[in-house]
């Protein structure tokens, strides 16, 4: 499955490893993703969502219904 946050979008970045020579070397920044289950009680279900922890926090702050229909209304197809 891809590194892709379902909720916020995130994806890896591209980069630079850069030694003390100054050689540089390509690299890639990965977004920190958890595997998260979550309860939605509106539709009495379970759901499963691979989200990065930036993520979890605002999940956190403004509950799960709000935050899933924040992500649809911004066209995120992957929830």
């Amino acid at each position: 499955m891809s590194r892709v946050c379902q909720i916020t979008g995130k994806r890896p970045q591209v980069g630079n490893n850069v030694s003390h020579a100054n050689n540089k070397t390509k690299r890639r920044f990965n977004p920190n993703l958890q595997k998260k289950r979550f309860y939605i009680p509106e539709e009495d279900k379970w759901i499963t969502l691979k989200v990065s922890t930036s993520a979890l926090r605002t999940i956190n702050k403004n509950g799960i219904t709000a935050v899933l229909k924040k992500a649809r209304a911004n066209g995120n197809t992957l929830v």
